[in-house]
C-alpha cells in the first residue's frame, strides 16, 4: 500500500515539475531553446557607387575577409596566431597578445584580400572565425581623392563625398534567422524569417573623369616647373554651374589615405582663403560700367606708374600715362582701377562685391567651405576703397572666384556651384536630381559682354597673353598678390592666379587656377598660374568634340597695344609703406616677360625690344606676323628674338 502510494506522491511531484516547466516557466525555457538552436545574422548593405557624368566609376566595392575570434574557445592559441603569421606576414607575437586578453570577441586582420587568407579558409577551429564582406575602393587611386573622400573600417564615409552623403551611400542592413543542424553548423530554413538589405543608393557627379585627369597632371607639372607649395584648380561650366573638375595638389590616394599628410586631403579651392589681387579688379569694373560712371572711350591719367594715393604711393608696372577704360583692365592699371573706384565710391563697391557672392559661401553642396572675408564699410579705412579695388583687404576662394567670373561669362547672373548631377536608388530610379540654381542677376548683360570683351583684350595684348590659345578667343585675367603675414605683406611669398573662360563669345568651359608661393619670377598671374589655363584647355578642347571653337566672325578684334601713349619722365618714385602691397612688376630683376610684338610694325618691334634689353633678327619684310619667343614666354635680357614679317 506504502509503495503505491510512494509511486502516486513521486507522480504527483513530477507533474507539478513538469507544468511548472511548460507553463509556468514555458515562455523562459522556450527562449533559451531557440537561442541555442537558432541564430540570427546580419545581411550586409552593398554601398552605393560613385560615377562620373558620363556614368564611369569612380568607386568600387570589392571583396575582403576579416578574421576574429573568441579566445575563450579556442584550446590552441599559438596554433592559430601561427597558422596567421604564416599567410600575412606579421609577428606571431601581435596574434598571441590580442588572443591573450580577457574578452570574448576580438579581431585578428580586418579588410585583407583572398589571396592573404588562402589556406585559412579551410581552417574549422571552434572559436575561430572568417568573415566575408565588401570594402571600398577607389580605382583611379588620387584622380578626385580630394573630392571623394574615403571610408573606414566599417565602411562609413568619414571625408569628402563619402562622408556628406554617407546616409544615402550606406544602405541599411538586413537580417536573417539559420538554425543549427545536429553536427553545429548553421544552415538556413525557408520556415524562418529574412529581412533583405537595402542597397546605398549610386551618386552621379558633375565631374568629368578626363578633365580631372588632365588638371590633375598639370597642376602637378606647374608645381614641379614654378617650386610652388601647392597648386589648385577649377574647370567650371558657367552656365549650369558644374564642377567639371577640381584639384588641389600635391594630393592623396584614398586608398591609402593614412599614408599621407593632413594637409593633402584639404580640398583646398573650398577651404584655403587668400587676397586675389588684380583679378579682383572686375568687380570694380562690372559695377562702374553697370552704374554708368565711367564710359568706354574715356581716358584716365595714370601718372606715368606712379601716384599717391591718400598719401600712400602705388606704382603700376609699366609707366602708362593715358589709358581708356578698356586699356586700364587690358594692362591691369592699378593707379586706373583706384580712380574708377574713386568715382564708383565704397558702398557701390561693397554692393557689388556682395552681388559676386564674396564675403558668403557659395552654398555648394559640399561640406567645410570657407566663406571669404570682405569687411563692411563701417570697417573701411581711409586707403579700403582704392585697396579692396585692387583685391587687397579681401579674401576669396577658389570657387568664390569661378562663381563670379561665371556671372561675366553667362551674362550675368550669379549661379549655385554644384557637384552633384543625380541619386538613384539600387535599381537605377532617380530619386534627386539637383537643378541648375541662379542665386541672383549680378549686372546687366550689357555691362557683362563689354567686360568680357576687355577680358578678351587682357589675353590677346595685355597682361595674360600667356593663356592664348591660337584659334580661340579667351577672356581672363591675371592676378598676382604677396601674401598677408604677420601683420605684413611679404616681399617674397606670393599668389599667382588667373581666370578664364573660352569661347569668348558663347562660353562653355572656365577655369581658375592659382599658385601657393611659386619661386620668384614665376608668381606673376600672366607668366605662373596663366600657363596652366593654357596647357589644360588646350588638351581639353583637343580631346572633347563637345566643346566647339567660335566663327571668325565671332572673334573679338581687341585694338593694337600703339593706342597706348606711354610717357617717359624719369623723377624718383617713392617706395610703398610696409602695411602696403608692393608693386607688382612684369620684369624681375634677371628674368623678363617676352612681349606681344604682332601686328607692330617694324620699327615699332625693334624699339619694342631694345627696350626690353633683348637682341632681334629679323625675316622677311613689312609688319610682325609671327615672334619667337611666344608672347609670355620668360627670357633673359640678351636673348635673341626672331620676327617674321609679312
Amino acid at each position: 500500500m506504502w509503495v503505491s502510494g510512494l509511486i502516486l506522491l513521486s507522480w504527483l511531484g513530477l507533474s507539478i515539475q513538469l507544468f511548472g516547466i511548460m507553463v509556468v516557466d514555458g515562455k523562459s525555457y522556450r527562449q533559451v531553446g531557440m537561442k541555442q538552436a537558432l541564430a540570427t545574422q546580419a545581411l550586409p548593405a552593398n554601398r552605393g557607387n560613385i560615377f562620373d557624368r558620363d556614368n564611369r566609376s569612380l568607386t568600387r566595392n570589392i571583396i575582403q575577409y576579416t578574421l576574429a575570434a573568441n579566445p575563450k574557445l579556442l584550446k590552441d592559441k599559438e596554433a592559430l596566431a601561427t597558422a596567421i603569421h604564416q599567410r600575412t606576414g606579421k609577428p606571431v607575437e601581435i596574434y598571441l597578445k590580442k588572443l591573450n586578453g580577457n574578452g570574448t570577441f576580438v579581431y585578428l586582420e580586418r579588410n585583407i584580400s583572398r589571396e592573404t587568407v588562402g589556406s585559412l579558409m579551410a581552417t574549422q577551429i571552434d572559436g575561430f572565425q572568417i568573415k566575408r564582406q565588401y570594402r571600398r575602393y577607389y580605382p583611379h587611386s588620387t584622380i578626385a581623392s580630394q573630392i571623394l573622400g574615403y571610408t573606414n573600417v566599417d565602411d562609413d564615409g568619414i571625408s569628402g563625398l563619402e562622408k556628406d552623403y554617407n546616409t544615402h551611400l550606406k544602405g541599411i542592413s538586413g537580417s536573417i534567422v539559420k538554425s543549427k543542424n545536429g553536427r553545429g553548423k548553421m544552415q538556413r530554413s525557408p520556415s524562418l524569417p529574412v529581412l533583405p538589405a537595402k542597397d546605398g543608393n549610386n551618386i552621379q557627379t558633375t565631374l568629368d573623369l578626363e578633365y580631372q585627369s588632365i588638371l590633375q597632371e598639370e597642376l602637378i607639372r606647374r608645381v614641379q616647373e614654378t617650386g610652388s607649395i601647392s597648386a589648385t584648380g577649377i574647370i567650371m561650366n558657367p552656365q549650369t554651374g558644374e564642377i567639371l573638375a577640381m584639384a588641389s595638389e600635391p594630393g592623396f590616394d584614398n586608398n591609402q589615405f593614412s599614408s599621407y599628410p593632413y594637409d593633402a586631403h584639404k580640398n583646398r579651392a573650398l577651404t584655403d582663403q587668400f587676397e586675389p589681387g588684380s583679378t579682383y579688379k572686375v568687380v570694380t569694373a562690372v559695377a562702374a560700367l553697370d552704374k554708368s560712371v565711367v564710359n568706354l572711350t574715356e581716358e584716365f591719367n595714370c601718372e606715368n606708374g606712379s601716384f599717391f594715393y591718400k598719401e600712400i604711393p602705388i606704382q603700376d608696372h609699366e609707366k602708362y600715362g593715358l589709358l581708356t577704360f578698356p586699356q586700364v583692365m587690358e594692362h591691369s592699371s592699378n593707379i586706373g582701377i583706384i580712380k574708377i573706384a574713386e568715382r564708383l565710391g565704397k558702398q557701390n563697391l561693397y554692393e557689388y562685391s556682395r552681388e559676386f557672392g564674396f564675403g558668403s559661401p557659395t552654398r555648394i553642396s559640399f561640406k567645410g567651405e570657407a566663406p571669404g572675408s570682405l569687411k563692411s564699410t563701417e570697417e573701411w579705412s581711409r586707403i579700403s576703397l582704392g585697396e579692396i579695388s585692387m583685391g587687397h583687404e579681401v579674401a576669396v576662394t577658389a570657387l568664390q572666384l569661378a562663381t563670379a567670373y561665371s556671372a561675366i561669362a553667362n551674362g550675368g547672373y550669379l549661379v549655385v556651384p554644384k557637384i552633384i548631377k543625380q541619386i538613384m536608388d539600387n535599381k537605377g530610379n532617380i530619386i534627386h536630381k539637383e537643378k541648375t540654381e541662379i542665386t541672383r542677376k549680378v549686372a546687366s548683360p550689357y555691362a557683362m559682354g563689354e567686360i568680357t570683351k576687355m577680358l578678351s583684350r587682357v589675353v590677346r595684348t595685355g597682361t595674360g597673353t600667356g593663356a592664348e590659345i591660337v584659334g580661340w578667343n579667351v577672356a581672363g585675367k591675371t592676378g598676382t598678390a604677396q601674401k598677408y603675414i604677420e601683420g605684413q605683406y611679404s616681399h617674397q611669398k606670393f599668389i599667382s592666379n588667373f581666370v578664364g573662360f573660352l569661347p569668348a563669345d558663347n562660353p562653355q568651359l572656365l577655369g581658375v587656377f592659382i599658385l601657393d608661393e611659386p619661386e620668384v619670377g614665376f608668381h606673376w598671374g600672366g607668366v605662373g598660374a596663366a600657363k596652366i589655363f593654357k596647357r589644360v584647355m588646350t588638351r581639353i578642347i583637343s580631346m572633347d568634340d563637345k566643346i566647339n571653337p567660335p566663327s571668325q566672325k565671332q572673334l573679338f578684334t581687341p585694338k593694337k597695344k600703339d593706342d597706348v601713349i606711354l610717357v617717359d619722365i624719369t623723377e624718383n618714385i617713392a617706395q610703398p609703406i610696409a602695411q602696403v602691397p608692393i608693386p607688382l612688376w612684369t620684369q624681375s630683376r634677371s628674368k623678363i616677360v617676352m612681349p606681344e610684338l604682332r601686328g607692330m610694325s617694324m620699327r615699332k618691334a625693334m624699339t619694342t625690344i631694345r627696350n626690353h634689353k633683348l637682341k632681334c633678327k629679323l625675316d622677311g619684310s613689312g609688319s610682325v606676323a609671327w615672334q619667337s619667343p611666344t608672347p609670355g614666354s620668360f627670357v633673359t635680357p640678351g636673348t635673341v628674338c626672331v620676327l617674321g614679317l609679312k
